[in-house]
């Protein structure tokens, strides 16, 4: 490992040619799809960064010959957070879109559907850590209506409004029936009625404190999530079949607006 590398992400400055630092990123909670991202038919792999703790990096080059990168934030917001602390060390921050997948609780979301968030009601320890209590957890709204707009040129399903962020996939979303522990907290029993009477539409593991991040330490954030459960109407388990075909509709979103957008970026996936 370099001297200037990032600690957890292995890598930095010296890695990009002549010092430049690519301005957009891909960032995925599963290593495999960041690593779809970089083998996708629209991107030109250029090298792998690091596969540092399992957290994968990989410079890139999107349809317009921009660089851009793809890599990992690992499960959840802990993991998350420390990913987007040191890119900001790095400086390679403008524009951070989480584009990974998530359970809808609204029943009129289906599994295949995706969902762009303006906002995440917080339920995880690592944004307080970042903000404290009662601080709004907001996407940038630009970037929104850039993700909105090129879901629909692209005739994709897409529903846009609040996501809901847990730190735990089990309790912290009510799971019971899929398991290991069929007790749940006072405060997770009936969320999903809860959400679902608040107008939520879906339930994932990041947004709140990417968004919180972003707010805090200046750069513009979104998240784009395609659904894999319907929470609503075929219970817990995430459906399969879907999977494939539903990411690869967020990883088209996110890279259509990368090509669309004027400024540089750092995109999420």
């Amino acid at each position: 490992m370099g001297s200037d590398h990032m600690y957890h992400l292995g890598f930095g400055h010296g890695d990009f040619p002549e010092d430049s630092l690519p301005r957009y990123a891909l960032i995925s909670g599963d290593p495999d799809r960041a690593k779809l991202i970089a083998d996708h038919s629209e991107v030109t792999l250029v090298k792998t960064l690091s596969e540092n703790r399992g957290l994968c990096s990989y410079l890139c080059l999107n349809a317009d010959g921009r660089p851009f990168l793809s890599l990992t934030s690992g499960m959840g917001g802990p993991s998350l957070s420390i990913v987007i602390n040191e890119l900001c060390q790095l400086g390679c921050i403008d524009t951070v879109i989480r584009v990974g997948t998530c359970g809808a609780v609204q029943p009129h979301i289906k599994a295949g559907d995706i969902i762009v968030s303006i906002a995440a009601v917080n339920h995880q320890g690592s944004a307080r850590d970042i903000v404290g209590e009662g601080y709004p957890c907001v996407a940038d709204p630009f970037l929104v209506v850039r993700l909105v707009e090129t879901a629909e040129r692209l005739g994709l399903p897409c529903h846009h409004g609040i996501t809901a962020s847990t730190d735990t996939f089990y309790e912290g979303q009510e799971r019971t029936a899929s398991s290991a522990n069929k007790q749940l907290t006072r405060r997770n029993h009936g969320l999903i009625d809860e959400l679902r009477h608040l107008n939520v539409l879906n339930l994932e593991m990041e947004a709140a404190t990417l968004f919180a991040q972003a707010n805090v330490y200046g750069f513009s954030a979104g998240c784009v999530t395609a659904v894999l459960a319907e929470r609503s109407e075929k219970g817990e388990k995430p459906i399969g079949a879907v999977k494939e075909k539903a990411v690869e509709r967020a990883v088209q979103i996110a890279l259509a607006s990368m090509i669309e957008s004027k400024d540089e970026h750092i995109i999420e996936a």
